[in-house]
């Protein structure tokens, strides 16, 4: 009997153009596979107080996994909350 892989929880990542924590998150979920929406605030106003509304932080990167917040490019934290190893 086939194991059912749980489907990935949705992930949204709060970013800025020249944010080098940003990119190091993009690729590190481009390599694993992880699909995600990459959301620019520093073009969106809206969506820079959505950010800071789901946080309480205005620094980026801020990832919503699943809603579950992480602040920063927390490897451990994002695997955790992927159900990666």
């Amino acid at each position: 009997m086939a194991v059912q892989a749980k489907p990935q929880p949705r992930v949204i990542i709060f970013t800025t153009p020249t944010c080098s924590f940003c990119n190091a998150a993009k690729r590190y979920f481009r390599e694993r596979g992880i699909k995600f929406r990459d959301v620019d605030v520093s073009r969106d106003p809206a969506a820079a107080r959505d950010m800071i509304r789901r946080s309480g932080q205005s620094g980026v990167p801020v990832i919503d996994i699943g809603g579950k917040i992480v602040v920063g490019f927390d490897r451990a934290k994002i695997d955790q909350y992927l159900g990666l190893k």
